[in-house]
């Protein structure tokens, strides 16, 4: 048995957690306005005038304000220059002004009234005339972006991906430090989570210890998502529709995450329960080396597509793919992260965004060997001034996947 894999009861384990918050401080009102500050001038350097940003992570990046997207048009219209404006239905008018963190005039629309058409009319409230470019968030719901082109006759309409992913993409330290406490939350739960190991555990027991140990580690929500996988089913990425039972020489994968001021973990660990396999060992020393070659590949001005390129090469050198073909790496090397679990930009062929300071990436070049098992190691990694660095420390060995977690040494 690897290394603190099983020997403990779940309230052992649960034991060796604590909250780990103290300290953590959410984004405050003058980032916010900073953030506002970066669009506008922007947006001003692009020629853009105005950006709908729809209920959602946008409106949250950019204001503060907490709001679910749903069949009702609510949002903010940020122009180019000067002050934003809310849209909401009249209804809820008083609810929003108490989740409002940058102060800024709310227009309404009753239920029998076009939102698309208040959105156009305070365009030319704001002083916005017909012909003017104005992107639209690119989380808003086709019926909501149609009902827009619908009543914005004269204007440009265009996806706000430019404003909203050059902005977003850029993590400022108050952000990294959130996303780094989640993730030190995220890995403590993962070292709990080996302990509790048994033959015969369930895949569902596994899930539901792993929401009630992030909620002992201080995520008010407990995880934000859950994978739990053994044996065969380790080869499918995001899971199978079945429960597993697990039993002694199982692959064993577990891919999770929490929130923390709304800032996202996720990172993914992948063992054996038992003695490991020449064979398992192998491809978990191949996966090893192909998350190291795409992190040692991600240096600033690099395309993004150069370290999903490198780690397939470091795969196909071990035999593994090409391309997408299996046994090998099915997917993209990584995401962005951060208000949303997968952001702009990716690790993956085709993307050609250079490096930049602040962007933060998950690593995670699996491979899968269809009707055998799955290696998944995920790490996250942001870019400084002086290439990459580690959120949390990969996996040691297959014998010791944990180490000294927390040791970035």
């Amino acid at each position: 048995m690897g290394t603190g894999i099983g020997g403990k009861s779940i309230e052992q384990a649960l034991a060796t957690l604590s909250d780990m918050t103290a300290g953590a401080v959410p984004i405050g009102r003058d980032e916010y306005l900073a953030r506002i500050a970066k669009a506008q001038a922007f947006m001003q350097v692009q020629g853009i005038a105005a950006v709908w940003l729809n209920a959602g992570t946008s409106l949250l990046y950019f204001t503060g304000m907490k709001w679910h997207a749903s069949e009702r048009m609510v949002g903010a219209v940020l122009p180019a220059q000067g002050g934003l404006a809310y849209l909401a239905p009249a209804f809820e008018e008083a609810t929003l002004q108490d989740f409002m963190v940058v102060d800024a005039p709310v227009r309404t629309w009753h239920e029998h009234e076009n939102p698309c058409a208040l959105f156009v009319g305070t365009l030319k409230a704001l002083g916005i005339e017909p012909g003017a470019r104005i992107g639209i968030d690119e989380s808003t719901p086709f019926f909501t972006a149609d009902g827009i082109r619908q009543q914005a006759e004269g204007y440009v309409l265009e996806n706000a991906k430019s404003v909203t992913a050059h902005c977003r993409a850029r993590k400022s330290p108050a952000e990294i430090a959130l996303m780094q406490r989640a993730k030190d939350m995220t890995l403590a739960v993962h070292v709990a989570t080996a302990s509790i190991l048994r033959e015969g555990i369930t895949t569902t027991e596994v899930a539901d210890f792993i929401d009630r140990a992030h909620r002992k580690a201080g995520a008010p929500a407990g995880s934000y998502f859950v994978i739990v996988l053994f044996g065969a089913a380790t080869a499918f990425p995001h899971g199978v529709s079945y429960v597993q039972t697990l039993k002694d020489g199982d692959t064993v994968l577990i891919d999770t995450g929490c929130k923390l001021h709304d800032y996202i973990s996720d990172i993914t660990r992948t063992y054996v329960f038992g003695t490991p396999t020449e064979r398992q060992r192998a491809v978990w020393n191949a996966e090893k080396a192909a998350q190291q070659a795409a992190f040692d590949a991600a240096q600033l001005g690099v395309p993004c597509e150069e370290v999903d390129a490198a780690a397939r090469r470091s795969l196909e050198a071990a035999g593994f793919g090409p391309g997408y073909k299996l046994p090998g790496l099915p997917h993209r090397t990584g995401h962005g992260i951060g208000l949303d679990i997968h952001e702009w930009p990716y690790l993956v062929g085709g993307d050609t965004t250079p490096l930049d300071v602040g962007m933060c990436f998950s690593n995670e070049p699996m491979i899968c060997v269809p009707d055998e098992f799955g290696i998944r190691h995920e790490d996250h990694f942001y870019m400084t001034e002086h290439g990459p660095r580690w959120f949390t420390r990969p996996a040691r060995s297959i014998d010791n996947p944990f180490g000294n977690p927390f040791d970035q040494t």
